[in-house]
């Protein structure tokens, strides 16, 4: 498959707003494609690389040389070549690793062009979200599309499954299974703003009735609540004592973690998978700072400097059997039954507000961010946020997106410092914006903005610079009011900075509807 080709099929989905004529579009490019072509096709049109990161730069896209008169480049053509690219290392890479991105572009025509910038730019916004993709997946290989689901919630990789359904339809999706060592992606929780409200949703699923009930209208069911830490969330892999640590991204960090290794690797399973968080703590048992702890993750910090302590909450394979599809109190329980007191999270059973309420209130005592409910009867639904998990925090906080930033004045004069806040829109792709503010920066955050956001410049006028939409950040606010300002048709009242997120990708930002389901919340 030529790369023009795929390059008329993202113009196509970005054109029309419809998701059916999306899903039609791209099923109809991967059955052009070979099997082995269309993990390729699959990751292009998805906004995102098989190899993931290849240190390229915009510094390296904006010089593009002429492009050419005609296609040449196929899509093996031009994964290889960023096969290529993201191997070099070392003196003298930076320039070869740009003499080769021109030497791609320059055998670019045009529209090729403008698909591979903004592919490397992380701007291939076109509404092709993994939703859109699986069920694309699906028609192009003639199978349900909950069975490729299921094989990428196990599997990971979309690209993987696709090869898999094109080239041996369900047969092959079915040898799919939960791999010790081979990273699922993690279960997300969806949010309430108080206890009696997550109680009362999983009250109502308990119920069957489908439907968020108002706090206090239904019975309440036994649920489980867990603190909810402001740490790293980490997925463990165990077999025979060797441990392997993943992030939520998918990424290894095991190399840079020897305590968290050296306390996993003393369990008694033979092959396991745990989910958990990683905390830096003070000797009071207080958290230290998000920042000392995501140091650990990102950088060569030494353990013995800053260490981590672990909190695990979940069982999802143990010595043979897979327990994802479970209900939570039989995961935990076969969690409970190999690992000690000290590496579990704290938790309560209960069916009582005043309970919940109780033990919401001695989390956050100990300095943690609130707690999460969980229904004793969900599955682990990997990838997803479902009603299964709720968590609770003493404020309203959303992970938006930085769209732009506008230069202070006056004691910020030199900084970057207006953010302009933008929510996902799961339907286009693209982003909303719902407001600016420059309130909970410190002088470190204003210093560290300005050189990130120069970075992800992609234009700029001489007050603003337009960002690509890569950086996350945790933003506190007091409400959602109605607003004709902006296009979404509401703003955030009283927005403040609490941090950055580089730890979570821009398409697990909260959307628009999680925004106007707020502000249509009574209250």
């Amino acid at each position: 498959m030529l790369l023009a080709e795929l390059a008329e099929v993202s113009r196509a989905v970005a054109a029309t707003p419809a998701r059916l004529a999306k899903i039609d579009a791209l099923a109809t490019a991967l059955r052009s494609a070979t099997p082995e072509e269309a993990p390729i096709a699959v990751a292009y049109l998805s906004g995102e690389l098989p190899q993931r990161q290849i240190g390229v730069g915009w510094a390296a896209l904006r010089d593009a040389p002429p492009p050419a008169a005609g296609p040449s480049l196929t899509l093996a053509d031009v994964d290889a070549a960023f096969t290529r690219i993201g191997a070099l290392a070392g003196k003298g890479s930076t320039g070869e690793r740009r003499r080769l991105t021109g030497e791609l572009l320059g055998a670019a025509t045009a529209d090729e062009q403008y698909f591979l910038v903004r592919l490397l730019s992380g701007e291939l916004r076109q509404g092709a979200l993994d939703g859109v993709m699986t069920e694309a997946v699906a028609r192009a290989a003639a199978v349900p599309v909950t069975q490729v689901r299921r094989a990428v919630m196990l599997r990971g990789s979309l690209p993987a499954v696709a090869w898999a359904a094109l080239s041996g339809g369900s047969e092959a999706l079915t040898g799919f299974g939960l791999q010790v060592g081979q990273p699922l992606k993690p279960m997300l929780a969806a949010s309430a703003p108080g206890i009696e409200d997550a109680l009362a949703k999983i009250a109502a699923g308990a119920a069957g009735s489908g439907q968020a009930a108002a706090a206090g209208g239904v019975q309440a069911a036994r649920a489980a609540v867990e603190w909810k830490l402001d740490g790293i969330r980490i997925q463990a892999h165990i077999i025979d004592g060797d441990v392997r640590l993943f992030t939520r991204t998918l990424d290894d960090i095991t190399a840079r973690l020897p305590e968290v290794v050296a306390a996993l690797g003393k369990l008694p399973v033979r092959a396991a998978v745990f989910d958990g968080e990683l905390i830096a703590l003070r000797p009071d048992g207080r958290p230290l700072p998000f920042q000392d702890t995501a140091a650990r993750a990102a950088s060569d910090v030494p353990a013995e400097a800053v260490p981590l302590s672990v909190f695990l909450f979940d069982a999802l394979h143990l010595d043979g059997t897979d327990l994802i599809d479970l209900p939570d109190e039989e995961r935990h329980a076969a969690l409970t039954s190999v690992v000690p007191p000290e590496l579990l999270m704290p938790r309560l059973v209960t069916g009582s507000a005043d309970e919940a309420a109780a033990f919401f209130r001695d989390a956050l005592a100990h300095g943690h961010e609130g707690v999460v409910v969980k229904a004793l009867t969900t599955p682990y639904a990997a990838g997803r946020r479902g009603a299964g998990w709720i968590k609770v925090k003493p404020r309203h906080t959303l992970d938006l997106v930085v769209l732009a930033v506008e230069w202070g004045h006056g004691r910020r004069r030199g900084w970057l410092s207006n953010l302009h806040l933008g929510a996902r829109d799961p339907r286009t792709g693209g982003w909303v914006m719902l407001g600016k503010t420059f309130k909970g920066l410190t002088d470190e955050l204003l210093t560290w903005q300005t050189a990130k956001l120069q970075e992800l410049a992609d234009h700029r006028d001489d007050w603003t610079v337009y960002v690509r939409p890569q950086l996350v950040v945790e933003i506190a606010f007091d409400g959602v009011q109605r607003s004709p300002r902006y296009p979404g048709g509401v703003a955030l009242r009283f927005a403040r900075v609490l941090r950055y997120r580089e730890d979570k990708p821009a398409a697990e930002a909260d959307t628009i509807d999680t925004v106007r389901a707020l502000a249509e919340a009574p209250g």
